[in-house]
């Protein structure tokens, strides 16, 4: 085996280069991890043990092995020699080294639970344009944990008392001894039996059964603001579901979707329309009526006007979430040119062409035909 490649490092790597190196594999292979594997965690061990010291390098670059020699850890042998290695990290030994590993090490992540927070719960909530243009209030249904109002949480039936749990005596925690290459190696884990409360019981309740919570279906009422925008999403604190050991309730978060009008386009709060118009209208000016999203309004259209002018009407657009402002309502012109004419109004456009004296010549097709 390449030492070298086991550990991932140069063969000109520092001492420090290849101390960090062991430190990431052996996170990341140690057996006691999810995803460890033992074999490999063996092998960077044995890579670690010779390239780690001076001495063992040295005669592992000229030689090819360590072999096992004073101090050495007879590698020829197998693993066996590897009982009572003990590595030193300028720390307390190899004990701090995987505590620092496993976020702090064992002995706080088995520390005693107390009440915890309840989980967020995500949803969506379907809005019809109005809806959320005007805002509305919607009752939404959901299933979620909730806090046993039997025993208020406790998990023990009212009037009966908590006691240490045997399993752990007490601490919280289940601890666990394995035998490694590098000796005994103590783990911890949360106890299995008062999940690391410490305590448990005398008798359950008898209506969550001692789990603290239970899964309930509910009615929740939410108030969607007038303006809200597709994709928002609302926190409602507290209506998540409950922690455990009658611990708070997380969040509820309704994330918005708005079903999209076909009379009006929305950008942020303001509103878009297209308007069809005469092309006599669009010549001569005219006032028109508009539908906007608070009703009809009168538009003036000055003479001359353009297909693809845009006019704004203000303070006809969305309302501003909790505020009194208005976006605007942009209303775009489109002038319709005629298909079809009956004869009194070719004769008219004839006779305009004239008054023009505009060198125009009618086609036998399209609105004269």
């Amino acid at each position: 085996m390449d030492y070298y490649k086991a550990l991932g490092v140069d063969k000109k790597a520092s001492e420090q280069e290849i101390k960090r190196a062991y430190r990431k594999l052996a996170q990341q292979h140690h057996p006691d991890t999810e995803k460890g594997d033992e074999k490999k965690f063996k092998e960077i061990t044995e890579a670690y043990e010779v390239l780690g010291d001076k001495q063992k390098r040295q005669q592992y670059d000229q030689f090819g092995s360590a072999g096992s020699g004073p101090g050495g850890a007879g590698f020829g042998q197998g693993f066996e020699g590897f009982q009572n290695v003990n590595f030193d990290f300028g720390g307390g030994g190899f004990g701090d080294i995987f505590d620092s590993f496993f976020g702090g090490g064992a002995r706080r992540a088995a520390e005693k639970r107390g009440p915890s927070q309840g989980s967020d719960i995500e949803m969506v909530i379907g809005l019809k344009f109005e809806e959320a243009v005007f805002g509305v209030s919607k009752e939404v249904e959901i299933s979620r944990y909730e806090t046993c109002d039997k025993c208020k949480g406790k998990g023990a039936e009212p009037g009966s008392n908590l006691k240490t749990c045997n399993t752990c005596s007490g601490t919280g925690q289940q601890v666990r001894i394995q035998r490694t290459p590098l000796g005994q190696i103590q783990t911890t884990a949360v106890c299995s039996d008062c999940e690391g409360r410490g305590q448990i019981p005398e008798k359950k309740c008898t209506k969550c059964r001692g789990e603290t919570r239970l899964l309930k279906t509910s009615v929740i009422k939410v108030k969607i603001p007038a303006g809200i925008n597709d994709q928002a999403v609302i926190r409602l604190k507290g209506k998540g579901e409950a922690g455990s050991l009658g611990g708070p309730y997380g969040d509820l978060f309704v994330h918005i979707s708005v079903e999209p009008s076909r009379e009006f386009e929305r950008i942020k709060d303001d509103i878009y329309t297209t308007q069809h118009i005469h092309v006599l209208q669009a010549v001569l000016g005219d006032e028109i009526p508009v539908k906007t999203i608070h009703g009809n309004v009168k538009l003036k259209i000055p003479a001359g006007t353009e297909s693809g002018k845009t006019f704004k009407i203000k303070d006809h657009g969305v309302s501003k979430v909790n505020s009194t402002t208005k976006g605007e309502h942009y209303v775009k012109i489109k002038v319709d040119i005629p298909q079809k004419l009956s004869k009194k109004e070719r004769k008219l456009y004839e006779e305009l062409i004239a008054e023009t004296n505009l060198d125009i010549k009618p086609q036998s097709k399209g609105i004269f035909g």
